[in-house]
């Protein structure tokens, strides 16, 4: 990330607090989930405890074979940023909009239990998420900045998102366009996560993601490659994980 963006001098928008910065997606994370009978009773709530246990089960499962989880992790732990899971990785309740988010405030990961219920959905939260972590922990973010907000953005979607397949599924590229489309997936997913924790018009969410795009769109840091879904791809950015100076 070039340090240009950390210098803009771009006051926090609203206030200093993070209050209302997506966390009603987190109802755990304030303490506002109380199933209601009638949820126990026909939506089959009541059951969080369990779904609990398997969502742990899963992330460590993927904490340990996932390529790309695991670059993340020796990135951070080169970066000097220590990471343990029971600390910094909480599987809770959400919004059924969401599969996962990343809390600032606690340096801490969210997989959402109730939605994110395969080891592949998880593998791909914690892959972009802890991309978060890695540039709060390293370049040292404030995400009331709306472009340093965009920022992270754009690297988590142009390193663990958007892959051939779900660029695809979303109608950005196809097998013959894919490069140059390639961009488009990554900026849609951008302000689509920019919209989802900030209270902006989806053209204040485009301004700030095309402001910084071109800079952000070209730091690999730490995976070293953009990952286009092919199984070949997570297993050369894990063999080329020492290039850019961290151990697995």
């Amino acid at each position: 990330m070039d340090d240009d963006v950390h210098k803009e001098d771009q006051k926090p928008s609203k206030s200093d607090e993070y209050d209302g910065w997506g966390f009603d997606l987190f109802p755990e994370r304030r303490g506002s989930f109380k199933p209601s009978l009638k949820n126990i009773l026909f939506k089959g709530r009541g059951k969080e405890n369990i779904e609990r246990i398997k969502c742990e089960g899963k992330v460590a499962y993927c904490l340990n074979k996932s390529p790309l989880v695991r670059i993340m992790l020796g990135a951070l732990r080169k970066s000097g940023c220590e990471i343990s899971p029971s600390r910094h990785i909480a599987c809770e309740y959400c919004d059924q909009s969401v599969h996962g988010g990343y809390d600032p405030i606690m340096n801490q990961i969210v997989i959402c239990q109730n939605t994110a219920t395969s080891k592949g959905t998880i593998q791909g939260v914690l892959s972009h998420e802890l991309i978060h972590m890695f540039d709060n922990c390293t370049r040292k973010l404030d995400f009331r900045n709306i472009e340093h907000l965009a920022c992270t953005e754009i690297r988590a979607a142009n390193l663990t998102h958007c892959g051939l397949i779900s660029s695809m599924l979303e109608g950005h590229s196809s097998p013959f366009n894919f490069k140059k489309k390639h961009q488009d997936c990554v900026k849609h997913k951008a302000v689509v996560s920019v919209l989802a924790v900030r209270n902006v018009t989806f053209e204040q969410a485009t301004q700030a993601v095309d402001k910084v795009f071109d800079r952000c769109y070209a730091d690999l840091e730490p995976i070293g490659r953009r990952i286009k879904g092919k199984l070949v791809d997570y297993d050369l950015a894990y063999a080329e994980a020492f290039l850019m100076g961290y151990d697995i």
